[in-house]
């Protein structure tokens, strides 16, 4: 009896954690893998939900979990690629380390709702793997459009400093204007706007809060070097070497940018180390507020920027 209770539980835990991670990739032959590898080397895909769109359509939300340590870059191919092959070319090509929750999305009509599209990835030599996205399963089903408990929503945000602004899983993409060189450090701009709808008798919001953005290499064939701009001052420790949190303190990388009172103007310095076409991933996020993280699946907007470097 103590070891059916035991095998009950088991089963019952892996059961929560699927529905609260993801769909977890599978191998080819279908066996279905862990979140963390053992060898810690492998990039696992992972589905996060599914949205039902005004117009019927529906789109999958894709994520990932790197489990090195460094970024690593899986060109689009035969070690990254998504069926139906009319919907290939959306994953990234790059790859952050840790866990990039609602990298992007896939969009269905609502006439292919019921039909899967799959994600392959692989890793170095490592083994292909794979993850559905599927539509009808109520525990993955994702509602960005509604405010959350405390009223956040996804940030609205526009290329430029006054660029027409978009909010969702994929807002827009854009190009830079201006020609780019190998080596050469330009500008990248967005403007951002928080329009959650939050109780201003809750002290927790007597101030408007922040809007975190962050700048990734999306897809390109060399590297992106990303710098601080003169607008975004370092920022310190607060803590003292003796208090117990100066070492849970993590400063924001020179790619991440905080908009104070949740509206402004975000900007970051790149530079690119070879020429071709690449995509430059901005994510904008209100994770200070209580009802919103990527684990609540909720809330931030993805947008892209097309950079054409030139030797």
């Amino acid at each position: 009896m103590r070891q059916m209770k035991t095998l009950i539980a088991a089963a019952a835990f892996s059961a929560l954690t699927a529905a609260s991670s993801g769909a977890m990739a599978q191998a080819a032959d279908g066996r279905f893998l862990s979140l963390t590898p053992p060898e810690g080397l492998s990039i696992v895909p992972v589905m996060e939900g599914w949205v039902a769109n005004e117009d019927g359509s529906v789109s999958f939300s894709m994520g990932f979990h790197n489990k090195n340590k460094v970024g690593i870059d899986v060109p689009l191919g035969p070690n990254n690629y998504i069926e139906p092959a009319k919907y290939d070319g959306l994953q990234p090509s790059y790859f952050p380390p840790g866990r990039g929750t609602g990298a992007f999305a896939v969009t269905v009509p609502a006439s292919e709702k019921e039909e899967d599209i799959w994600w392959h990835i692989r890793t170095g030599d490592g083994e292909m793997l794979k993850v559905p996205g599927r539509f009808g399963q109520a525990a993955y089903e994702l509602d960005f459009v509604r405010p959350r408990p405390q009223g956040s929503l996804q940030p609205l945000v526009g290329l430029g400093e006054n660029g027409q602004q978009a909010a969702g899983l994929s807002a827009m993409t854009g190009e830079y204007e201006g020609t780019v060189k190998v080596g050469q450090q330009i500008e990248l701009t967005v403007n951002v706007r928080d329009p959650s709808m939050r109780d201003p008798n809750d002290q927790r919001f007597k101030e408007a809060l922040p809007v975190g953005v962050h700048f990734n290499k999306y897809q390109g064939p060399g590297a992106v070097e990303f710098a601080r701009h003169e607008s975004t001052p370092e920022v310190k420790n607060p803590y003292t070497e003796d208090n117990p949190r100066f070492r849970f303190f993590r400063a924001p990388g020179v790619n991440e940018v905080s908009v104070k009172g949740g509206t402004g103007v975000a900007k970051v310095l790149a530079t690119f180390s070879a020429p071709g076409e690449y995509l430059i991933h901005v994510k904008a996020e209100n994770f200070t507020a209580p009802d919103s993280s990527d684990g609540d699946q909720c809330c931030w907007t993805n947008v892209l920027q097309k950079v054409v470097v030139t030797e």
